[in-house]
């Protein structure tokens, strides 16, 4: 048995209202303790050293100069701690929103790197205002109705979009397409023109992470990587085989600096935020879940829209663009033992220090090593693991998942997400609309009553059919459970003396709902048949007296059941039949 929580836990873990619930650092300042200060110090400093050469790598994903995502960072991770309820959720870049953007963006940007830039700040702007509006509207549950199953499909097909676009960096080759296709085509053309200097130095590179991701969890290999890497092209002839660098960037921290552009301005940027907000929220959520899991603690996901909103505000401001809680980045905040989001501000801090003073050293980092980070970190978004489990488990919901996958595939990561969303909502329309009318027989030996068709050795009760809707009764299902009760009766040898509608799982009845079911009342008695309605909860007795169902059918309040209403029909007429 699970020991109870400690009373300081429960005290904790209450519910906090008024201007605390809306700034989680009055909740966790006052309980601060000296010595994670030192540990958040040291998680901060080494999330950095992670942070700086991913973020230049996804900046790259999106089509933007490398500095840009380290603002991403900076700004992001800041703000977020000041409104996130994650302890150890790490804000930042990811790569599928970082393709996303550069996906879309290079459509809208004719070209100009300058409008670039503002479109990509100006989408920011735009994900954090639809942060803060399904924050005001508490719209946190309806990103659940993205199923994990779609999430799955949807991010392996990111991760092999995302992973064609490093390829040619990868081999030393220009690369180019519109698509996923276009691009393998493309690349297989080029493959005789391979740099294999820079594919060699690219293999290496891609070793040496996974061999840190392996033997040193937690630890900034990637910085490891691209601190040899430069050292290499600083002191050796090879700069001169055909590697590009990266170059010096900028020295100094952003600039507060809106985007020049309106919403009205660039057609498609709405539509752009939505889908990065869609990514941003799942899989902050899901991260923040995980770890929070890990440590006993809790997290408010409706606080992390707040937290989201405020971070993408922040980095849309200050030369950024979309942002999110990574797991991998995550992972390593928390793995360095970050015990609060104080970490995120010594992480902001000592990127601040690496931009005024040590830009300079990453002039000649090649771009082959950015392109080995990213086909490293993108290979987590493919879940093998998962996708077999779900083979087995339901080939319908792997062919759901394939559906998602093959969208990314066929229309890209925009697209894709959008025919993800849709196919969620349309999978749990359909469910809903129809969903399984069991009919019911006494189980032997007892007087409970179960699904036939899942229980065929139940019996059948001479004269009654017994029906059970497994979901609401609202106006977009009641067609079909009216069809399915009717073709049951038709199929009947006889018509039934009595039928039994058991309410007791169905938590919703609208008013097309009751007015279904004092139609059928109609349509029974013209029959000859009666009908019982049992075991109604309370907000549905309160519909189904307002439209008269209880002088029709008689009392379904709390006290009546499927094994009374058959008795009482059994008694008046003297067929009762025992239990076998």
């Amino acid at each position: 048995m699970t020991a109870p929580a400690p009373a300081s836990d429960l005290r904790a873990r209450a519910p906090v209202r008024g201007w605390r619930a809306a700034f989680p650092p009055a909740q966790w300042v006052p309980a601060y303790r000296p010595a994670w200060l030192g540990k958040d110090a040291i998680a901060g400093v080494t999330l950095a050293a992670y942070a700086i050469p991913v973020s230049l790598a996804y900046a790259s994903l999106a089509g933007l100069p490398p500095q840009y995502g380290i603002y991403c960072y900076l700004a992001g991770g800041l703000f977020y701690a000041l409104f996130g309820s994650s302890r150890q959720l790490a804000i930042g870049p990811t790569s599928a929103i970082s393709l996303l953007v550069g996906a879309t963006v290079a459509g809208m940007a004719e070209g100009d790197p300058s409008r670039w830039a503002a479109i990509a700040a100006l989408t920011a702007l735009v994900v954090a205002a639809i942060c803060l509006v399904a924050w005001l509207l508490r719209l946190s549950s309806l990103v659940n109705f993205i199923s994990e199953t779609i999430l799955l499909g949807f991010k392996a097909g990111a991760a092999l979009t995302i992973a064609m676009t490093q390829l040619p960096k990868l081999f030393g080759v220009k690369g180019g397409g519109e698509n996923f296709f276009e691009r393998i085509v493309i690349l297989a053309r080029q493959l005789p023109d391979t740099n294999l200097a820079v594919l060699a130095f690219g293999l290496v590179a891609i070793a040496l992470l996974l061999l840190g991701e392996k033997f040193l969890p937690g630890r900034p290999v990637a910085l490891l990587v691209v601190v040899a890497s430069i050292v290499v092209l600083s002191v050796t002839s090879l700069g001169t085989l055909g590697f590009k660098v990266v170059g010096a960037l900028p020295r100094g921290l952003p600039d507060f600096q809106p985007p020049g552009l309106r919403v009205h301005d660039v057609d498609g940027v709405l539509s752009l935020a939505f889908a990065c907000f869609l990514l941003a929220y799942v899989e902050s959520v899901s991260a923040a879940r995980a770890l929070a899991q890990a440590h006993g603690q809790e997290v408010d996901p409706r606080q992390e829209l707040l937290g989201l909103g405020a971070a993408n505000l922040a980095a849309g401001l200050f030369q950024g663009y979309p942002v999110a809680g990574g797991l991998s980045q995550s992972s390593v905040n928390d793995k360095a033992g970050a015990r609060t989001p104080l970490a995120l501000v010594f992480a902001s801090l000592t990127i601040g220090l690496c931009l005024l003073y040590l830009t300079g050293l990453l002039a000649n980092l090649p771009t082959v090593v950015l392109a080995a980070i990213v086909l490293v970190a993108v290979k987590g978004l493919i879940n093998v693991k998962e996708l077999r489990h779900v083979w087995r488990v339901s080939r319908f919901e792997f062919a759901i998942s394939m559906v998602a996958f093959a969208a990314v595939l066929l229309l890209g990561i925009l697209r894709g997400v959008i025919v993800a969303v849709l196919v969620s909502l349309l999978l749990l329309i359909k469910r809903v609309a129809r969903p399984h009318v069991a009919f019911l027989g006494r189980i032997p030996g007892t007087r409970d009553y179960s699904d036939m068709e899942r229980h065929p050795d139940n019996e059948p009760v001479p004269g009654v059919l017994v029906v059970r809707v497994e979901a609401s009764l609202v106006y977009f299902n009641v067609e079909h459970v009216h069809d399915s009760l009717r073709e049951k009766l038709h199929a009947a040898p006889e018509p039934p003396a009595l039928v039994v509608f058991d309410l007791s799982t169905s938590p919703t009845v609208d008013l097309a709902g009751a007015r279904m079911l004092a139609t059928l009342h109609s349509e029974l008695t013209a029959a000859g048949t009666g009908l019982r309605l049992v075991d109604a909860r309370a907000s549905v007795r309160d519909i189904l007296r307002a439209e008269g169902l209880k002088t029709l059918v008689g009392d379904f309040g709390r006290g009546t059941s499927v094994a009374l209403a058959v008795d009482e029909l059994q008694g008046r007429t003297g067929a009762r039949v025992q239990p076998a």
